[in-house]
């Protein structure tokens, strides 16, 4: 599929520039589905006003992105402005040939784990094992569905700096799929730098390196113990080694509370694709704080169970809290969904056991499109109110909450389904029914 993916590489990259051309790109960078205040490139450009002009852009209460993104996009201005859009595009190729590198590695460790797990399969289970004629296009597909999904397509227009924290994202599993220590935590790092929620991939991460591919590896062994602390160190050292660099350009800390405590604390409660902003909308001010608790600790709460269950699968534990990330984060847009989205095929070996498909992508569809409909409607015609926009949030966000259990249970009834046999029959002689718990 060498030829296809390079006809899909110039399209996407024609359509990106097309739309940056026209009128379009204006629309996309103000919709409230496609950027928040963190990642708007109206704020990014207060925010290097205000830098260039002596001001600390955390003054005030426009800019809340990181220093480092502020000095990357400082510097690639004063060589030239014109650029931006052309970086925004070279970032999203650059995203899509990392997705079809983790593809790569993935399918072949995935494969290497079926030829060592071999002798512990049933007999009759040949029809469920992955199989090479069924993976060599994925990473072209993965490639493809990236590059040519229209959120993909709308963040990259609308120069939404969600783009550097998926690149991180990206990255960090890559390179933890790779075993290298070092770069993944560095990643991660940069990604939790950026955005906080990313420090759940640590634990994922230090499991896979720990582990190595070794079948019935025992986590709680001395040598298991050091090299998940040793990852976890190494992480810690890059992340204050991060906020150490961002002190030293402005000799302050304000940039803590204008960034990081502005995605805990949530005080912008202007619309977006997630679930805080109406919440505490109609919060009284003296729940709050518990509130707030209680939403945050909920991003993060999944990861212990989820290291339990799936701790011989770190890949599948990273790829389920992308998911979770865009899901809980407290301002989340349609681009936070696409990494995930496009490593979906790479779980295709589980989609015969996938039950509601149909009914997830009709539902993403009909809440994508719609949210820009009860907007206009609300905001615009003053036909509607703040109740249709969250309806279409609600359906989105239940769209991936069914996305990702359906995953998780196709995956899980596979992997029961290997050892046990495709029929399992009772002591009554009669078919049993599985129930996942």
């Amino acid at each position: 599929m060498a030829a296809p993916i390079v006809v899909i590489g110039f399209l996407a990259i024609s359509v990106r520039f097309l739309l940056f051309k026209s009128s379009i790109a204006d629309w996309l960078a103000n919709r409230v589905e496609i950027v928040t205040p963190i990642t708007s490139w109206d704020g990014v450009v207060e925010g290097l006003a205000l830098f260039e002009n002596g001001i600390s852009p955390y003054s005030g209460d426009v800019f809340h992105e990181t220093p480092l993104v502020l000095l990357t996009f400082h510097y690639i201005k004063s060589i030239s402005s014109s650029w931006i859009p052309m970086i925004f595009i070279i970032l999203d190729l650059y995203i899509a040939w990392l997705l079809r590198s983790i593809v790569n590695t993935a399918s072949r460790l995935m494969i290497d784990k079926q030829v060592q797990m071999r002798k512990k399969f049933a007999k009759d289970i040949d029809s469920i094992l992955i199989k090479l004629c069924n993976i060599r296009e994925l990473p072209d597909q993965v490639a493809a569905l990236y590059l040519l999904n229209p959120f993909t397509i709308a963040t990259c227009v609308a120069k939404s700096t969600i783009l550097l924290n998926n690149l991180a994202v990206v990255i960090g599993i890559l390179y933890t799929l790779k075993g290298h220590r070092a770069i993944s935590t560095l990643a991660i790092a940069i990604a939790t730098y950026q955005s906080v929620y990313p420090a759940m991939l640590i634990a994922p991460c230090a499991m896979f390196i720990a582990q190595k591919n070794k079948v019935d590896f025992d986590y709680t062994s001395k040598k298991a113990i050091v090299s998940m602390g040793k990852t976890l160190c190494v992480y810690t050292v890059w992340l204050v080694w991060l906020l150490l660099l961002s002190y030293l350009m402005f000799s302050s800390f304000d940039f803590l509370y204008s960034t990081y405590g502005f995605i805990l604390s949530v005080p912008n409660l202007r619309p977006n694709m997630g679930l805080f902003w109406y919440f505490f909308t109609e919060m009284f001010e003296h729940f709050r704080i518990f509130f707030i608790l209680v939403f945050q600790i909920n991003a993060f709460i999944y990861t212990i169970p989820l290291v339990i269950k799936l701790r011989d699968h770190p890949f599948m534990i990273m790829y389920i809290q992308c998911a979770l990330i865009a899901i809980f984060k407290s301002y989340p847009a349609f681009g936070d969904a696409v990494v995930y989205l496009a490593l979906l095929p790479v779980w295709s070996h589980t989609y015969v056991y996938l039950k509601n498909s149909l009914v997830v992508g009709a539902m993403y569809v009909v809440s994508s499109l719609l949210a820009f409909v009860v907007w206009h409607l609300w905001i615009f015609a003053g036909s509607a109110n703040a109740n249709f926009f969250f309806a279409m949030t609600l359906v989105y966000t239940t769209a991936q909450v069914f996305l990702i259990t359906d995953v998780i249970y196709a995956f899980l009834r596979r992997e029961y389904e290997l050892t046990h046999g495709l029929k399992q029959i009772g002591p009554d002689g009669k078919p049993v029914t599985l129930l996942l718990q």
